[in-house]
């Protein structure tokens, strides 16, 4: 026969006839011609759809005259064996690179490794109606030696793709040092977890043409060594290129470890033991991760002082608050892609977080432990048993102005409590409420222990200084507002008292004054307050203890009024438009003291608004 290869395998035309005709003549029979001719198509046999067609047509006459031992001759049987062993090799071929199958290459394998595609090469069909047909499919050996087919063919490219990051496993921990190799080498291994995804997504849509015997689970089978082999791949990685945090090349690392987990969920593959489980690759890695974050955070802490002493930002703030905070939102976007995969690591990081404010906090009390020397003593008020500390050491004869370093602290706390703290909060928040159910991660205590915390300091900070301004007011007769108040009599007038008056409104109208330029508007607004109402509570201690003379209630009403407008004003003058009504509203103390004075008994106790 002229030109018989691997792509010209049938007879045709004269040849044919020839051979038919020789057959008949001689009396050969079927069966060995068609043996006789699939003889010499093995001789040349490759793993394509033509030249597995030929020999099923040729095969399926013999096979299918029942019990072939009985039925053929021993030569018969001699070369039916001999073609069974070399189909098998065929076949063989076919199962462990039906991936790689390629029926324009004249080996029918491609010569160059290649993404695999969705559709079953044209060889795949009738390899299987071969293998089917020179075995019993129901029984074990059988399923058993294709299986193990289609395992060989997983490995082999699952091989081809982990080659890829060889050099990368094969090397010492910690060799890769330079930023962008270790990123190089992030993405590789990234690639490689993408690939093989794209492995166990081809054979899904290869099973899913439905042309394997139905006990054969393509995609489990495959699948489940895919996963084995990544996952140690994944191990000996992160040993040899440990990641040090979440940097975006570790992070989408992560995320395609996660993704490809959960895919093969939601592919219906079934877990199996030693498969790719990203949480338990990571999770030895993310404890340190946060444990070296909060320390690096806690040494930033200890050097503040010498970063940023003297500095004032553009809000009247230390700039380090806003520096570390910052520091912390970052930490929350480093870890927004582990939270949004395991929420119960919340916890470890609010925790952190909570280290790191108490730090922040202590930070600020060292760096201005100067300027809140004077406000010491009324820091403790347990100690003495009061609600109020009106003793105040080492006093000179000098009026206390709140120092512009003080403010920077108020406006600093403030601000933590208002903008910056909420912000950490709100984003913790917003992870907690996509906690699923069954997931054990108790937030929110810790940060909430914070707020109580820094809320409490700056109600005693703000409490010590409206002591010691109130404090200013006695430290000459003219401005005591007792002895302004004694003095009067019932007969007196109102241009009196204003008169005497003057010297303590001439007093609070410059504390108020340098209090607005070093403080925040609503910090300025709380002492203010704070002051106007504690100035009230004098006025009532004074009341209680003459409850049996009222010559002196005309001037004490007077007082108050005076005492309201110089507060009401000042705040309205320097504030403007930033004032809300409720801010000139006058403070309890002072509306119990008009209900004292007018007599009218109402009880304005409930009234909890002091500043």
């Amino acid at each position: 026969m002229e030109c018989f290869q691997q792509r010209n395998l049938l007879l045709s035309g004269p040849w044919k006839w020839l051979v038919t005709e020789f057959a008949h003549y001689y009396g050969v029979s079927d069966a060995y011609t068609k043996l006789r001719y699939l003889s010499y198509v093995m001789d040349v046999a490759t793993p394509t759809k033509d030249c597995l067609d030929v020999v099923l047509d040729f095969l399926s006459p013999v096979l299918m005259k029942g019990n072939r031992k009985s039925v053929l001759s021993h030569q018969e049987n001699r070369i039916l064996g001999e073609v069974e062993d070399q189909v098998e090799q065929i076949l063989a071929l076919v199962f462990e690179n039906y991936k790689s199958l390629d029926e324009s290459s004249l080996s029918g394998v491609m010569e160059v490794f290649a993404p695999a595609s969705g559709l079953p090469a044209p060889a795949f069909a009738p390899a299987v109606k071969l293998y089917s047909l020179i075995h019993d499919i129901l029984s074990p050996e059988a399923q058993l030696k294709l299986t193990r087919h289609f395992q060989a063919a997983a490995r082999k490219r699952s091989r081809r793709h982990l080659a890829e990051t060889d050099e990368l496993t094969n090397s010492s921990e910690g060799t890769l040092t330079d930023s962008v190799a270790i990123a190089t080498a992030y993405q590789k291994m990234k690639s490689v977890i993408l690939s093989i995804k794209n492995e166990i997504r081809t054979d899904i849509q290869i099973h899913n043409h439905h042309l394997l015997p139905s006990f054969l689970d393509l995609p489990n089978l495959c699948a489940s060594l895919y996963s084995m082999e990544l996952s140690s791949r994944l191990c000996t990685f992160l040993i040899t290129c440990p990641p040090s945090s979440p940097s975006p090349p570790v992070a989408e690392l992560v995320i395609a470890t996660a993704d490809f987990q959960m895919d093969l969920a939601s592919w219906n593959i079934n877990p199996v033991k030693g498969g790719v489980n990203a949480k338990e690759l990571f999770h030895s890695r993310i404890t340190p991760w946060i444990r070296d974050k909060r320390l690096f955070l806690l040494e930033l802490c200890k050097l503040e002082k010498v970063k940023w002493s003297g500095i004032r930002a553009q809000n009247s703030t230390t700039p380090f608050i806003d520096e570390m905070y910052q520091q912390l939102k970052e930490m929350l976007n480093e870890y927004k892609v582990i939270i949004s995969r395991w929420p119960e690591y919340i916890a470890l990081l609010e925790n952190a977080i909570a280290d790191v404010e108490k730090a922040i906090i202590e930070a600020l009390d060292k760096q201005y432990a100067d300027v809140l020397s004077p406000l010491k003593d009324s820091l403790n008020p347990k100690i003495f048993g009061l609600k109020y500390v009106h003793k105040f050491s080492k006093r000179t004869g000098e009026i206390y102005f709140v120092p512009d370093e003080l403010g920077v602290l108020l406006n600093s706390i403030k601000r933590m409590l208002d903008v910056l703290r909420p912000r950490i909060e709100t984003q913790l928040k917003s992870w907690t409420s996509c906690i699923p159910d069954g997931v054990n991660a108790v937030t929110g205590e810790c940060l909430s222990e914070i707020t109580v915390m820094l809320r409490s300091k700056f109600r005693s900070y703000l409490q010590a200084i409206v002591e010691i301004l109130l404090e200013n007011t006695k430290m000459q007769n003219a401005t005591k507002l007792k002895r302004i108040i004694q003095d009067s009599r019932e007969t007196i007038v109102g241009s009196d008292v204003q008169s005497r008056m003057q010297p303590l409104k001439d007093l609070l109208i410059k504390i108020m004054d340098h209090l607005h330029a070093v403080v925040e508007p609503h910090v300025f607004i709380a002492i203010c307050r704070g002051f106007w109402d504690r100035m009230g509570q004098e006025i009532l201690r004074f009341l209680q203890n003459r409850r049996e003379n009222t010559s002196c209630y005309k001037g004490s009403r007077i007082a108050v009024s005076i005492l309201d407008d110089i507060f009401a004003s000042q705040m309205q003058q320097l504030l403007g438009n930033a004032l809300q009504e409720k801010d000139l509203e006058p403070p309890r103390s002072i509306m119990e003291a008009h209900a004292v004075l007018c007599k009218d008994g109402v009880n304005n106790r409930d009234n909890n608004y002091y500043y």
